[in-house]
């Protein structure tokens, strides 16, 4: 059964979130009101950029059915790892891509920094800490990324984000099999996901030791090091059950994220903070130690994509970018 999609008004914008595991697509009227959608897998093109133009592509191709792509006349893509456009190679695909969808304006691609501050509030000064996977901060003014601290991946930095919880809660278990204590819930948590076949009543002596310690160490080398992050829901479901590891990590995580925060922020700025991201989140105890530590506004990060559908509102007309229309396109 079909949809009706309203009539648009006016020229057309479109917006566009693309992360490690989704690509969204919206294209929009000059009133706000949504008429496309599109999704695909991940469009980040750090690591796979031949795939993420492909499903960029995809997801065009289903935002714009119906439409006449021609009539799009301001675009905003946000875009992690978007640095890997400077290889010709690379942005080539994406260009392929963009035009294979029969798009002639020229897209803004921008970071998910300034996507995220933008899905989460309308005002154009403000500070916006993403905590995810990895994590980052930057400083926005006017609509506009100036400064950016955090950031380095998960080789140089990224702490307290998704990567920096699994990777210490795998080093908790290290440490208690080098001191022969016995696995705490954290512990045992860490190896049934990194090791489902691993018999852990099987350690009750030094051999036994000495093999987990080896299993659980070749394991997670062999394995791409971002994928540590996947450990993180096991941090906090630990920590809901008040294992004291877990929330000894926790708490650091914490620490850790209004730490970098600081070496940005001063009094003097203004605006609010958002945070972003599935640690930082309003669910996640990290988020919710950072959020009592900062006085002022604290605002939570929805819609990736709306946001930047209401930044490519604004470029086609600053008048356009109004609140009804963030609200319009965040927060449904």
């Amino acid at each position: 059964m079909s949809v009706e999609r309203p009539l648009p008004a006016g020229p057309l914008v479109l917006g566009g979130d693309l992360g490690g595991t989704s690509t969204r697509i919206v294209i929009a009227d000059s009133e706000g009101n949504v008429v496309g959608r599109g999704a695909a897998a991940g469009g980040n093109p750090t690591s796979h950029p031949a795939s993420a133009a492909a499903n960029f592509g995809q997801a065009l191709h289903a935002a714009l059915a119906g439409l006449d792509a021609s009539e799009v006349k301001a675009a905003v893509v946000g875009m992690a790892g978007g640095s890997a456009l400077g290889r010709p190679d690379v942005a080539a695909q994406f260009d392929a891509a963009w035009s294979g969808a029969g798009l002639t304006v020229t897209p803004d691609y921008i970071g998910d920094l300034e996507v995220a501050f933008a899905s989460g509030t309308p005002e154009p000064d403000g500070v916006v800490l993403i905590a995810g996977t990895g994590s980052n901060v930057g400083l926005v003014r006017d609509h506009q990324l100036v400064r950016t601290v955090g950031g380095h991946g998960w080789l140089l930095g990224d702490e307290g984000s998704g990567f920096w919880l699994g990777r210490e809660a795998v080093r908790s278990v290290l440490q208690a099999l080098d001191l022969r204590e016995p696995l705490g819930l954290l512990e045992q948590a860490v190896v049934q996901a990194v090791l489902p076949d691993r018999d852990q009543h099987s350690v009750a002596h030094r051999e036994g030791y000495d093999a987990l310690r080896d299993d659980l160490v070749r394991t997670v080398n062999s394995r791409p090091p971002v994928l540590l992050a996947e450990l993180a829901p096991a941090v906090i479901a630990a920590y809901a059950q008040d294992d004291k590891t877990a929330r000894a990590l926790v708490k650091r995580a914490a620490e850790l994220l209004t730490e970098t925060v600081a070496r940005l922020k001063t009094a003097s700025d203004q605006g609010p903070m958002v945070l972003a991201g599935s640690v930082a989140g309003e669910s996640s105890p990290v988020g919710q130690l950072i959020r009592q530590h900062f006085a002022g506004e604290v605002l939570t990060a929805r819609d990736g994509v709306g946001g930047a559908t209401w930044l490519a509102l604004g470029a086609l007309d600053p008048a356009l970018a109004t609140t009804g229309n963030h609200s319009r396109l965040v927060e449904h």
